[in-house]
């Protein structure tokens, strides 16, 4: 005799989900599969991510069209068309028509679909650590004197393409607009804070934070280059490479100093700009570091 497996009286008109006797199972040698099923939160986006990850690793080998992927992963063809279409609208994927030595028939000529740049960065990488590892050869065949000179040229380039709106700005504070923009242009996310006794320069993504943490120059050259781009004294607060939520740069604002005349009794406000190109230009960090949420 034949056990049903579930109980069909309790299950009647109950079309939500669809049940076997071995769930787990089900889902867990579903997902190897690679096959969609019908679930809901976060489970059905693992394990559409899943799909789409397979349809990428497979992709990785050759093209190929839609019908192979779908035989290869064990899953429909509609099913895989619509990871294909997800894919392409995210320009992970691309396709171009099918080669055949064949007389193609009638109907839409068949597509095979290739991963594109984008699609390949979504697999994993070592580019950070062949970052360090080449630092490090440089540091143990030239010295760190040559780490130093490779930091302080890559932080120069970060602000290149922005020499003319520096040029222009009128003052610090449009200097370090241009600087936020700059940064946000090679990937930093960066924005400007007005506190009380200056601004902050916020850096809060840092594509080398890995390799900035075994490799403090970057940091430090980077600082360097602020401080003359900007043409004034800058602090560092805080790094991401040193775990800390965001890089912080702070930079003094002026200050209003009031001068007597002693013979003619009269007073006069001066805005004075905390400006030493050479003391900027060689001591950047404060005798007493300060560390993020340090109260200026």
């Amino acid at each position: 005799m034949r056990v049903p497996f579930f109980e069909m009286t309790a299950e009647k008109r109950h079309t939500g989900v669809v049940k076997t006797a071995d769930r787990a199972s089900s889902v867990a040698s579903s997902a190897t599969a690679g096959s969609v099923l019908r679930v809901s939160g976060a489970d059905s986006d693992l394990i559409e991510g899943g799909t789409r990850a397979a349809v990428i690793r497979l992709l990785l080998e050759r093209p190929a069209p839609a019908a192979e992927i779908a035989e290869r992963l064990g899953i429909s063809a509609a099913g895989v068309r619509r990871h294909l279409d997800a894919l392409l609208d995210e320009g992970a994927v691309t396709f171009r028509e099918c080669r055949s030595r064949l007389p193609r028939g009638r109907g839409r000529p068949a597509r095979e679909y290739l991963l594109t740049d984008a699609g390949r960065s979504r697999l994993p990488h070592a580019y950070d650590e062949l970052a360090a590892e080449a630092l490090e050869f440089v540091e143990q065949t030239a010295g760190d004197v040559a780490v130093m000179a490779f930091a302080r040229r890559r932080a120069e380039k970060l602000i290149e393409p922005f020499h003319r709106e520096l040029a222009a700005a009128a003052d610090v504070k449009g200097r370090i607009a241009v600087l936020s923009s700059a940064l946000s242009h090679a990937g930093y996310a960066a924005s400007v804070d007005d506190v009380v006794a200056g601004q902050q320069l916020c850096q809060h993504h840092c594509p080398v934070a890995q390799v900035a943490a075994r490799f403090p120059q970057l940091c430090q050259a980077e600082l360097e280059v602020f401080a003359e781009a900007s043409g004034t004294y800058v602090q560092r607060l805080a790094t991401i490479a040193r775990g800390d939520s965001f890089c912080t740069t702070f930079v003094p604002g002026p200050v209003d100093v009031e001068l007597r005349d002693p013979l003619h009794g009269s007073q006069h406000h001066v805005a004075l700009q905390h400006v030493d190109q050479q003391h900027s230009a060689q001591q950047h960090r404060p005798s007493r570091p300060l560390t993020e949420g340090t109260p200026l």
